[in-house]
């Protein structure tokens, strides 16, 4: 029988229980195995989608983009989210995890799951894109390791609730399950949903692929799959913006500005997030006007402003814990003297304005039934969700990497001078490698064609001198991008293999319980004009300012296509 023994971390005084802590460690070193092999895959993508080296062939382009996109958007960030899962459950709530015997049975079938699915890819085969569309089919093993991985994923998610009920019954903490708890517990309910419609699709398709069934219809292939697709992204929306609180108390010492309205704002994910899985389809002629209309603007709102509501607390917070610390000059002296040169605060602070302005603005746009139209299948698209899932989820997810490896791997960090360094390369050329590619799909660039300049197309199309322009400059940020993700699995691998063994802690065989918590100030006992968070309302305004502008300036654009009806 294994014997259960809690280790307290003497940096952060976090408890972590010994079965819960190696499933941490090994579904993080796995996402980040993951990251590393879609990172050599996007050499590859960035390399031929620019136009003047354009460099492999069709078939391994596809072939390329296929692993990357799977790579990426569900091995890296689903493996990373079940760590983060168990570190929000059994560490913060200071508890045994539930069946950890099923979490490993639940990361063998990930890890299964996601070498198939590879291998099928790589054997030339399964060229088929993360979308995976019938009837262009994959090889049968190429379904079966999502859908093995899934179900991993999904045992994962149970375990996490599990360990949430060990908690409350073994009274490890007093009250409400803490903030970025409830922001994971958001993301596992949002999973289950989400791998619950990967499934219903995937099985039917792998049963397709191995003959058993004779079709399957196209539409309702597409409208159940961007439930899992695209909700798959609003697990990560919702496990960073945990992260971003998770941080702000980390760095800061901040609390939320009002838990009740934060934790409302989780709550609105849970009931209207997936409904922007929506915009995917709405090209699409089966699918009525009035669900269109309903899903990507009333009922979608709601998700924005649950949105909007994280990025005015979060950095309101933190703005309140600096003024509290003296830094009351003006609106900003808050944020100048935070600690940039602490990859895990500013990390996390180029997250939250990348994924805001960038990532927040096109994806409402996006979501707008008329204004699709203008960049559906363009470019724009992946300019899009690069700013979601990269900027946001993947630059959130190694800002909380440099905080766990001395805390969770018991390591000291090797060159800390290039860890300064590699958030602010990765993320700002993330940012122009969005905007670029955003401006080239506002040309009409296509998603997924091989080569923008259609040689050899009997009907050639010959764009204007911009769109090849822009996409050199896509190539030359996507590279820059790549150079900084390689800085981060450099320093994250070499410290766990080269890094200084540092002191674990105490190690006891009972849990500590959460103590009581004492009532935080009145946050308006600073700022200015009324405002407990000047700083934050000016940005909040800037970002409104921006949101509008943009807004309408698409609505310009689309009146210059009315003319060809």
């Amino acid at each position: 029988m294994t014997t259960t023994t809690y280790r307290t971390c003497p940096r952060s005084g976090l408890q972590f229980e010994s079965q819960a802590e190696k499933l941490m460690i090994v579904n993080a070193v796995t996402a980040v195995v993951a990251l590393l092999v879609g990172g050599i895959l996007a050499i590859g993508v960035v390399l031929t989608r620019w136009p003047t080296i354009h460099w492999l062939a069709a078939d391994t382009f596809y072939m390329v983009l296929t692993a990357h996109g799977i790579d990426m958007l569900i091995f890296w960030i689903i493996f990373f989210e079940m760590a983060v899962l168990y570190f929000c459950s059994s560490t913060l709530l200071r508890c045994r995890i539930a069946t950890p015997k099923v979490a490993w049975v639940a990361f063998v079938l990930m890890l299964v799951g996601a070498i198939m699915n590879n291998v099928a890819v790589f054997q030339g085969s399964s060229s088929v894109m993360m979308t995976s569309y019938v009837p262009m089919m994959a090889d049968p093993t190429f379904y079966l390791g999502l859908i093995l991985f899934a179900v991993g994923a999904l045992i994962g998610c149970f375990v996490f609730f599990g360990t949430l009920v060990i908690a409350k019954r073994e009274k490890t903490y007093q009250g409400s399950v803490p903030l970025v708890t409830f922001g994971a517990i958001t993301a596992a309910i949002i999973a289950v949903f989400t791998i619950a419609s990967g499934a219903i699709i995937l099985i039917p398709t792998f049963l397709l692929s191995v003959g058993v069934i004779s079709s399957v219809d196209p539409l309702i292939y597409r409208t159940i799959w961007w439930a899992f697709g695209h909700s798959s992204q609003q697990i990560n929306v919702a496990a960073h913006i945990s992260i971003w609180y998770a941080v702000a108390a980390i760095a800061f010492g901040a609390k939320p500005m009002s838990e009740r309205v934060s934790r409302g704002a989780f709550l609105l994910y849970i009931l209207f997030l997936q409904l922007a899985s929506a915009h995917h389809l709405l090209a699409d002629p089966g699918v009525s006007t009035a669900w269109k209309v309903v899903n990507t603007s009333y009922f979608m709102y709601f998700a924005v402003l649950a949105s909007m509501i994280h990025g005015l607390t979060i950095p309101g917070a933190i703005e309140v814990a600096q003024r509290a610390k003296g830094y009351n000059n003006g609106l900003f002296e808050w944020l100048r003297k935070a600690p940039w040169g602490n990859p895990v605060w500013s990390g996390v602070f180029i997250s939250i304005i990348g994924f805001g302005f960038l990532g927040g603005i096109s994806g409402v746009m996006m979501g707008t039934e008329q204004l699709n139209m203008i960049i559906h299948n363009t470019i724009y698209v992946p300019g899009h969700f690069h700013a979601t899932v990269v900027v946001g989820t993947t630059l959130s997810f190694m800002a909380l990497t440099y905080f766990l490896i001395p805390v969770l791997f018991r390591r000291e960090m090797i060159n800390p001078g290039l860890a300064k360094l590699q958030p602010y390369l990765f993320g700002f050329s993330m940012y122009f490698f969005c905007l670029v590619m955003m401006g080239a799909g506002t040309l009409g660039v296509s998603r997924r064609h091989w080569d923008m300049a259609f040689n050899g197309a009997p009907m050639a199309y010959e764009w204007p001198g911009a769109a090849y322009l822009l996409m050199g400059l896509v190539g030359i940020a996507g590279i820059a991008a790549i150079v900084g993700g390689a800085i981060y699995i450099y320093i994250t691998v070499g410290s766990l293999l080269w890094g200084k063994k540092l002191n674990g802690g105490s190690v006891s065989a009972n849990f500590t319980p959460i103590p009581p918590t004492a009532p935080t100030a009145a946050a308006q006992s600073y700022g200015s004009a009324g405002f407990a968070a000047p700083g934050t309302f000016v940005l909040a305004m800037v970002f409104l300012v921006s949101f509008v502008l943009y807004y309408f300036i698409n609505w310009k654009y689309l009146s210059q296509v009315w003319g060809l009806s």
